[in-house]
């Protein structure tokens, strides 16, 4: 992972998007797609990786920008 990926995870009652190496959230939304949509922005415009975890705070998603940076040759 690179310095400074993006987490998005429930937080409470809302959905919060935080950067690697930062103590505190830098967005929240009330629903996980309307903070999804604003972490993915983050992770675009800053090139890292953008994590999106479930309720139970695993990891269900994971999308690499730029996508060439991808360490992984799967199609999928």
């Amino acid at each position: 992972m690179a310095e400074g990926d993006i987490h998005t995870s429930k937080q409470g009652d809302k959905w919060v998007n935080k950067a690697e190496g930062n103590s505190r959230a830098s967005n929240s939304a009330p629903t996980k797609a309307e903070a999804q949509a604003k972490g993915r922005e983050m992770a675009i415009e800053r090139g890292v990786e953008h994590l999106v975890h479930k309720r139970d705070g695993k990891i269900g998603e994971r999308n690499t920008y730029p996508r060439s940076r991808d360490p992984r040759s799967s199609k999928g």
